[in-house]
């Protein structure tokens, strides 16, 4: 048996053929894939010009911070401790506690002090008086024998009486003058130290009056104070110690006066401008926190130029190291209260560099104090007070 296979004759196609439509779905796919390759790449053209290009991000961050180092401003032995590391401090609390018992001996060696020195200007200032009634009295006595020579001159030009009486009486009158300049001498010698100033005024008792008022406020200062509200860190002080002025004892840090050290790279610097905004993470809170800082300034050398060591570039063996710059941002203190940080977290810092008309360094310092501390302020009005009681006292007769 033959089986005849028929072949459609050119030209003619038979009206159940028709096109496949897999492909038809696959070219499709291809065109929608290329349309969304293209329009991404659009998309993230515009995107790298307008954002990518007008923002200069670093995860070389970190928090920076005031840390507060507390010391003593007298000797003494350290008798209380009243906050420990960790714990919260408010500006002016007393934190530690020296022995006071020097202090109050000085003290009343210096209130000693200021009374006998005004006793012994009480007696200065008597001897005057009685300088100036002995030169009065010299006067007298010079006024005599002057008189008594003059009697005795013409008795004995016609010999009623000796030479020698006259020449007695001229000695007495000699002499008489050499007593009133000894005593004009003393009077000037007592009142070099007191003329001009009554003795209230007078300066030994206004020296010694100072000595008082430090001694004062030197035993005020057994008490040392903390001068900005913080928590406390780096305690070395120990009960018992002797502490001498300078000695560090503990740090403070005050939790609301925290920002963020940028290090940007020497080529991320072009378009970095004071006064930008910063959005910045923290790691210890994540990507679901972010602050919004400011750009304060940027620093006047690298990292490297104010390490212990700088690197010694004219070298023979030198190589090429990208620097970074540190850069200071300032934080929101509303979202620092909401959620704080601690000295030294890293953090990633964002600068959107859209904004690019303010100046490349910092502003000039300004009119106003950048921190003030009013806790180490002391009483010297009260001393003062205490100090005119003493001469007060004193004076009396």
């Amino acid at each position: 048996m033959t089986t005849e296979i028929k072949t459609p004759a050119p030209g003619n196609t038979p009206v159940n053929q028709q096109v496949n439509p897999d492909a038809k779905k696959r070219r499709n796919i291809l065109l929608g894939m290329s349309l969304l390759f293209i329009v991404a790449g659009i998309g993230y053209g515009i995107y790298y010009t307008e954002v990518l290009t007008q923002r200069e991000q670093t995860d070389n961050a970190y928090v920076g911070g005031n840390l507060i180092t507390l010391t003593s401003q007298v000797s003494g032995n350290v008798q209380e401790i009243r906050a420990d590391e960790t714990q919260m401090v408010k500006a002016g609390a007393e934190l530690i506690k020296l022995d006071p018992l020097d202090a109050e001996l000085t003290l009343r060696q210096a209130e000693a002090k200021l009374g006998s020195t005004v006793r012994q200007l009480r007696q200065r200032y008597a001897d005057v008086a009685q300088y100036d009634a002995t030169i009065a009295q010299r006067k007298l006595l010079l006024q005599q024998t002057e008189d008594d020579l003059a009697r005795r001159a013409p008795l004995a030009a016609d010999h009623t009486l000796s030479s020698e009486e006259v020449t007695h009486a001229r000695q007495a009158v000699a002499e008489a003058k050499a007593a009133l300049d000894v005593a004009l001498s003393q009077a000037d010698a007592a009142r070099s130290s007191i003329s001009g100033v009554n003795l209230v005024e007078n300066p030994s008792v206004q020296a010694a009056k100072a000595d008082f008022i430090q001694a004062w406020v030197a035993a005020r200062r057994n008490a040392i104070l903390a001068p900005a509200s913080g928590y406390v860190a780096k305690r070395s002080v120990q009960v018992g110690a002797h502490i001498t002025p300078g000695t560090a004892l503990l740090a403070i840090v005050p939790m609301e006066q925290l920002w963020v050290d940028a290090n940007f790279k020497e080529s991320e610097l072009q378009n970095l401008r004071v006064g930008q905004p910063v959005e910045i993470e923290a790691d210890i809170y994540g990507s679901k926190v972010k602050y919004h800082g400011k750009l304060v300034g940027l620093s006047a050398g690298t990292g490297s130029a104010f390490s212990l060591l700088p690197a010694q570039n004219a070298t023979g063996n030198w190589i090429k190291v990208v620097q970074r710059v540190p850069v200071r941002i300032a934080l929101d203190p509303k979202e620092l209260a909401e959620h704080p940080l601690r000295i030294g977290l890293s953090t990633l810092a964002t600068v959107d560099t859209h904004d690019r008309s303010g100046v490349v360094l910092g502003a000039s310092m300004p009119a106003t104090p950048v921190y003030a501390t009013a806790a180490l302020n002391q009483p010297i009005a009260e001393a003062e007070e205490m100090a005119k009681g003493i001469v007060a006292k004193n004076l009396v007769k």
